[in-house]
């Protein structure tokens, strides 16, 4: 391979050198199965990824397994490779991809996946599991993304439900045993249908309706489950973590050491896919993540930690934790990170104590502009909270700070639309309310203003979505609202949000978009340099496939959606009961207030929702 060859062209070529400190070495003759883990964007991106770091050290942790790490190449080294006939790679020995018995791939977000059919291209391995012989690795994929797996189903083999700790060694125990016995690929899917949380397509056929919808979808063979249930660690204190993280030669999205506080969240925001597959909730102790803490810290050097959630706020014991772990990063002047604070829960103590090293930004998620609409979505917070928490911050010596809201939510107005430009501008007024003498002389006021996307297993599952007009005129109504100069405003592109709504809560027949766009040259679809609308039009032109059935189409509770034969453990009709919620304007009270009973602890047992 003529890699130092090619490196000297290309930027940042820190990328795919490997050797970083942290990263695993293992001699492959001492190596049985070989898993290559494959994050479908840029180095920067993937290596900011917290279950990358866990999966990798935990199977390398196995004596007879190496797990090597696979980026997506940026533009330039990927024409190199191409002129220079170079497969796609891993990083720690620079092996071919297709010489792995696994290419796993993890699906964080659905613009991920024109760059997951373009590595396989890449690495020269069939891009349909039909066409694969028993010379090429079996591919799989994991991740929030995967609870709806049709897009994607003729491409990967199988697909792991649920936390990853919980399943992978099992599916590594047994591929060992299928590798001494011998067999063929099929007769390895075959066997994974006894693995609770394993999905694997060709086990399952699918019909449909006249009018596109799903008429069926069922087992072709009796030992596929008709439900695939996710898997998940009960006990955080027991699961793994690694000690040690690698810490990379370049700067990455996320260069800090990240510490996991618990999983799942108490809100129920009718929006939030992540807020429903998580569940249930489950904490460390703050013994245990100071433990956690002190060896990450000795083994990394790392100048800043951030405590990772859905909600940090919401962790049970967090001004235990906070104390416990600014004793340890205060003497070494190490920034303690508080990301995902909620604006109700938000206190001055709290800020001056993560302060204490470096002032962190602060960002506050609103979502909506008015009351009306924040009880829709069950956000669950009032603009008093707001306007209360930026005062706490402007008094403690913040600047400025970040408000995040969304656009095209169900049941939404003009009003509402105006109400995040009132609400920015109450933000303002509420700075220079506070005395010249001890407010931050430079004020700025971020507001981004997302689109939103109606995702599976929330209640607005059944919504359509706002088409790409509908969203522009919105956000250009909130950009001549926004006069004051002090407000800066950020919007996502509406094309791109449209595309996102198509694929997740797309079937199976969207599998031939991908293969056509990729054909086209998509690829790193959510980098603006990249995306391009029109390689996606004609994708659904060549495949006779119409976009607006997926997004811009209200679904009835009686339909067949794409991913009902997948179980996360909330059930349909809280869903359901949460979606009729909406329409009425009803808050549903947090978890450990009062149990809305969305089913998650009849699926699982125990006390999780305390």
């Amino acid at each position: 391979m003529n890699l130092d060859k090619i490196l000297m062209n290309v930027q940042k070529p820190a990328r795919y050198i490997g050797t970083e400190y942290g990263s695993i070495h293992k001699n492959l003759s001492d190596v049985y199965i070989r898993f290559a883990f494959c994050f479908p964007d840029v180095y920067e991106v993937g290596m900011s990824h917290l279950g990358m770091k866990i999966l990798y050290h935990l199977l390398n942790e196995q004596p007879d397994i190496f797990c090597e790490r696979v980026f997506a190449p940026w533009d330039d080294m990927e024409t190199q490779m191409r002129e220079e006939k170079i497969k796609l790679f891993s990083l720690e020995t620079r092996s071919e991809v297709s010489d792995f018995d696994f290419v796993g791939f993890t699906l964080q977000y659905e613009m991920s996946y024109s760059n997951i059919i373009n590595m396989l291209d890449l690495a020269k391995i069939p891009l349909l599991s039909k066409d694969r012989g028993e010379e090429f690795p079996l591919v799989c994929a994991g991740g929030p993304c995967a609870y709806n797996p049709e897009p994607l189903a003729d491409f990967i083999d199988f697909f792991m439900m649920g936390e990853g700790e919980a399943v992978i060694v099992e599916i590594m125990d047994l591929y060992r045993e299928h590798k001494k016995s011998g067999g063929t690929k099929k007769d390895f899917l075959r066997k994974l249908l006894s693995v609770e949380g394993v999905y694997v397509p060709c086990f399952y056929d699918v019909s449909y309706n006249d009018d596109g919808t799903i008429s069926s979808f069922e087992p072709n063979t009796p030992l596929a489950p008709r439900k695939i249930k996710k898997r998940i660690m009960a006990d955080l204190d027991k699961t793994y973590f690694p000690e040690t993280m690698i810490v990379p030669f370049m700067e990455t999205v996320h260069d800090r050491i990240t510490l996991e506080l618990f999983r799942g969240c108490i809100r129920g925001c009718r929006f939030c896919q992540a807020g429903m597959i998580y569940r249930p909730v489950r904490e460390r102790s703050p013994k245990r993540l100071v433990e956690l803490a002190k060896k990450l810290i000795e083994n990394t050097g790392y100048e800043e930690m951030s405590m990772s959630s859905l909600s940090t706020s919401d962790y049970s014991q967090l001004s235990e934790l906070t104390e416990g772990l600014l004793m340890l990063t205060e003497p070494k002047k190490i920034n303690l990170s508080l990301p995902s604070l909620r604006i109700d829960s938000f206190s001055l103590d709290l800020m001056r104590k993560v302060q204490k090293v470096r002032k962190s930004g602060l960002t506050f998620a609103p979502e909506a502009g008015t009351q009306r609409m924040r009880d829709v979505i069950n956000k669950g917070v009032t603009e008093e909270d707001l306007m209360r928490s930026c005062d706490l911050a402007f008094r403690g010596g913040y600047g400025g700070c970040k408000l995040y809201f969304m656009i095209g939510l169900p049941t939404e107005t003009t009003e509402d639309i105006y109400g995040i430009a009132d609400l920015a501008k109450k933000v303002v007024s509420v700075y220079f309310d506070v005395p010249k003498e001890i407010r931050n002389k430079n004020f700025k006021l971020t507001v981004s203003a997302s689109s939103f996307v109606p995702k599976a297993f929330t209640p607005f599952q059944w919504e359509a979505q706002d088409t790409k007009e509908s969203l522009i005129k919105k956000q250009n109504l909130l950009k001549e609202s926004i006069t004051d100069k002090k407000i800066s405003f950020n919007w996502h592109d509406s094309s791109l949000s449209v595309l996102e709504g198509v694929f997740a809560r797309g079937d199976r027949k969207l599998c031939k978009v991908l293969k056509r766009a990729q054909e086209l040259g998509a690829k790193f679809d959510s980098w603006h340099e990249f995306y391009n609308p029109e390689i996606w039009e004609q994708a659904f032109l060549d495949t006779g496939i119409e976009p607006d059935f997926y997004n811009h189409r209200k679904r009835e509770y009686d339909e067949i959606l794409p991913w009902d034969h997948v179980d996360v453990g909330v059930s349909k009709d809280f869903l359901i009961r949460e979606s009729e919620r909406a329409r009425q304007g009803l808050i549903t009270e947090n978890c450990r207030t009062k149990c809305a009973g969305c089913g998650i602890t009849k699926a699982f047992g125990g006390d999780f929702c305390v």
